[in-house]
């Protein structure tokens, strides 16, 4: 019972609800200036309808980045993401995209929760500020009692001025600060949240279609995947092992036609037959490694990728920070999105240090290989980044290069690990 109590002192949630408690007056003043700003040059533009027009696609604009900050906001202190509501825009002339935005119902909801951003963020703040700062007063106060005039206080109906009454306050301050203003701020950064998911997410039935939109291009990417993983396959057994086969069996079949072969001819054709059915044995360890590692399955992605980082000519720095096992279908995209890298980061990028990084977090498995090379890499130009970013989507996550001219290169990639959705960035 104690332990519920006192939970939410255990949670950092509670510190970043406190947080968000705390800033929602701050933005919401900001907010609310700048729409009364645009209102009053509203009013003195009627006669000028051209600039009006301007002033109101200022509004909608300034509206989706705000309303774009709030849920990442939401999402960085209180912990859950809301998808955006927001349709994309038609391809067609300035005005009627703009006549799109005055007639989309989830962007005019965005304006309404900015609007209201502060009177509810003064409301808020202020039920949040009053239980922290009213314990703490309490808890304290037989260090300033004496100080106060007559040396006692009036606290609602009861004067405290005794060492009884001090030692009450006290108590009532530490129960407060302990039980009371936590769970406040629990309720607050609950209450905050359920704004946030009725004014700037979608209704119900627009966020399931929205997922079975996303679960088609999830769907269509595995399919994707796999055919292009069989036809990887394909290619490495035709041009690799299948043609060592078939010089091993030409050149023991011309011996077996000439039975008449000398000694030194016989050892040969067997050195000759033994190194090429080696490198056949090769190529089929490199294809099997390539389908699923053993490493990998056996010991773990930290282990697999430390092996992947070996065989690499350039030096790679590896941070790995997996306290868990990963599902299978994870693990194995995570190797092959370092692999894949590794191996472009040798063939173009001409790097002198690559940097990997791997860390879970809250459900999701994040991944960043940064090096220090020429820059410029771009997954529609063939380099195998395109059928990472395939496999990555198949696993519902998301893949962001980030590689301007000159470098440096970073390939930063996100993968749920139960099954949700990664919160891809705006």
């Amino acid at each position: 019972m104690v332990g519920l109590l006192l939970l939410p002192w255990r949670r950092t949630s509670t510190w970043w609800s406190l947080t968000h408690s705390v800033l929602n007056p701050v933005i919401g003043l900001m907010w609310f200036g700048f729409f009364a700003t645009c209102a009053m040059s509203a009013l003195g533009l009627l006669v000028i309808f051209p600039v009006l027009i301007l002033l109101v696609w200022l509004v909608f604009v300034a509206t989706r980045i705000g309303a774009s900050l709030e849920r990442s906001r939401i999402a960085a202190l209180l912990g859950e993401h809301l998808p955006d509501p927001v349709p994309p825009l038609s391809d067609r002339n300035w005005f009627w995209r703009l006549a799109e935005r005055f007639t989309c119902k989830a962007r005019w909801s965005e304006l309404a929760y900015l609007l209201l951003l502060l009177p509810f963020g003064l409301l808020t703040a202020a039920i949040v500020l009053t239980s922290w700062v009213s314990g703490a007063l309490m808890l304290t106060f037989p260090l300033y009692a004496d100080l106060l005039p007559a040396g006692s206080s009036l606290w609602g109906l009861a004067l405290l001025s005794t060492g009884v009454g001090k030692a009450l306050a006290a108590l009532v301050g530490l129960v407060i600060v302990v039980l009371v203003a936590p769970w406040v701020t629990v309720a607050m950064g609950a209450f905050s949240l359920k704004v946030g998911r009725w004014l700037l997410t979608a209704d119900r039935e627009v966020e399931l279609e929205q997922t079975v939109e996303a679960l088609e291009i999830s769907r269509s990417a595995a399919v994707d995947s796999a055919e292009s993983e069989r036809r990887r396959i394909e290619r490495d057994l035709h041009d690799g092992a299948q043609q060592r086969l078939v010089a091993l069996a030409i050149d023991l079949g011309m011996a077996r036609s000439k039975p008449d072969l000398t000694l030194d001819e016989s050892r040969d054709v067997i050195a000759r037959s033994h190194d090429e059915l080696k490198a056949a044995m090769k190529d089929l360890r490199d294809l099997v490694r390539g389908v699923h590692p053993v490493i990998l399955e056996d010991r773990g992605l930290d282990a697999a990728l430390s092996a992947v980082v070996a065989r690499s000519p350039i030096p790679v720095n590896l941070t790995v920070s997996v306290d868990q096992r990963m599902p299978d279908a994870v693990e194995s995209a995570a190797y092959f999105v370092v692999s894949e890298c590794l191996t472009n980061v040798a063939r173009h990028s001409r790097a002198t240090s690559v940097t990997v990084t791997v860390a879970n977090r809250s459900q999701r498995l994040l991944i960043d290989v940064t090096d220090n090379g020429c820059g410029g890499a771009d997954s529609s130009q063939g380099t195998g980044l395109h059928g990472l970013s395939v496999r990555v989507s198949s696993l519902a996550g998301w893949m962001r290069i980030v590689s301007p001219v000159g470098g440096p290169t970073s390939v930063i990639v996100e993968l749920p690990c139960e099954g949700g959705r990664a919160s891809e960035p705006n």
